[in-house]
């Protein structure tokens, strides 16, 4: 007998390797896939703006790691708020002390960003939530309300049209950079229940809609990842939900990765992803005596492991982990 409903993942033709470059801009998820990226030694980048919830939110952010321009003193999107300095477009991650500290901050990032865009191969968007908050004072749409007053924001649901039409423009302009940039839409399984239960499923629906709009138009470039359904359908239990009953659990994200992998990895990626995992697992091992001679040994052995798998796969980068190996050795 089956108890679940299996979700059909997509037969995309898109491809994933370690020579793949990464970008992922987004909600939470995107940071759950991305790190788990990461811990694979795949080349990914993510949310150089932070955290980023809204399609529009979104779009602006592309439209400058497109452009490459840098923020200046004048840049309207720095504020002070609560003896910090912040940008209404950026996560608070990237807050300072000053704000041509906070300048800084994001300038580095984008200009990072920008610099990988240039090479980038695939680009993953997960939206959050089709309810954005606009400037009362001029209307545009922020990224992130730093817990200022809410009688600065009016609170407003995008309709599909504002999503396609906003998204379609910066496509276009990344696809004439990059002619054969992939990007893969997701929507975040992350139930913003603070909308309410109704009006976040209306938001979610809007952004399906949205989505489906943007492959239409641009279906030789864009492909959709069902993490949205895999969690709503295929693991609808609350314990696949972390203790605040909203985001998934360890155990939901580590599913999702492998739906994940088995859509865009070949059998090749997954053996070497394996082998990395491997590796990774055992330097997170923490031994009784970390000076003892028989943890020592176990270390040199990772680093002959780490230099092999290196030798074999030259895109892959140890060089951190090796690092930290050697100045362990050295006690």
């Amino acid at each position: 007998m089956r108890f679940t409903t299996r979700v059909q993942l997509p037969k995309d033709t898109m491809l994933i390797t370690h020579s793949t470059q990464i970008m992922l801009l987004g909600s939470c998820f995107v940071q759950n896939i991305g790190e788990r990226m990461r811990g694979c030694k795949l080349s990914a980048d993510i949310n150089p703006y932070g955290i980023l919830y809204n399609p529009l939110s979104i779009a602006e952010a592309l439209k400058r790691i497109v452009s490459g321009e840098p923020y200046g003193n004048s840049s309207p999107e720095f504020f002070e708020h609560n003896d910090c300095w912040h940008s209404i477009m950026h996560h608070s991650d990237f807050s300072r002390g000053t704000k041509d500290e906070a300048i800084a901050a994001v300038n580095s990032r984008l200009l990072d960003a920008h610099g990988r865009f240039l090479g980038l191969d695939v680009l993953m968007l997960t939206f959050g939530t089709a309810y954005v908050y606009r400037s009362a004072a001029d209307g545009s749409v922020v990224g992130n309300c730093h817990k200022l007053p809410q009688k600065m924001f009016v609170r407003e649901l995008l309709t599909v049209d504002d999503i396609v039409d906003g998204m379609s423009t910066v496509i276009a302009s990344m696809l004439a950079v990059r002619p054969s940039l992939k990007i893969l839409f997701t929507v975040s399984p992350i139930r913003h229940l603070r909308d309410g239960a109704h009006d976040n499923q209306i938001s979610k629906a809007t952004l399906l809609l949205a989505i489906e709009g943007l492959r239409r138009r641009f279906p030789d470039s864009t492909f959709y990842f069902p993490s949205y359904e895999i969690v709503l359908d295929e693991l609808r239990d609350y314990r696949f939900y972390a203790d605040d009953m909203v985001h998934p659990s360890t155990v939901a994200v580590e599913y999702l990765w492998e739906c994940f992998a088995e859509c865009y990895f070949d059998a090749g990626t997954k053996r070497l992803n394996e082998a990395v995992d491997d590796i990774m697992r055992a330097l997170a091992h923490r031994p009784a005596d970390a000076a003892s001679a028989r943890h020592k040994a176990f270390l040199q052995k990772t680093v002959e492991k780490m230099v092999a798998l290196k030798k074999e796969n030259p895109v892959l980068d140890f060089e951190k982990e090796i690092q930290q190996c050697s100045i362990l050795l050295e006690k």
